[in-house]
């Protein structure tokens, strides 16, 4: 894991509490692609299941994982792709 993917699984952990947290570094898929940097960890799949999304619909849950990642996405990370559920949900 590199700085990036490990600052997203930190800030993510601090903010929700999460029972499944994954993060996938996938920039080497986007090759030559707008946003794509050398040495990568500039597009991630997350996976993120926690309580805290109870009782939110999707673009709640979003919002608050683009919170508490901002710093992230305002420099490193180009895109990112989410799967936020809360505990419980198929």
């Amino acid at each position: 894991m590199g700085a990036v993917s490990e600052a997203i699984a930190a800030k993510l952990t601090t903010a929700f509490s999460p029972t499944r947290l994954e993060v996938v570094d996938d920039s080497d898929r986007h090759h030559g692609h707008a946003g794509h940097r050398p040495g990568g960890e500039s597009h991630f799949n997350l996976v993120i299941e926690a309580q805290a999304f109870a009782g939110k619909g999707r673009v709640m849950r979003q919002r608050l994982i683009h919170q508490a990642l901002a710093e992230e996405l305002a420099g490193p990370v180009h895109a990112l792709s989410i799967v936020a559920k809360a505990p419980g949900e198929a």
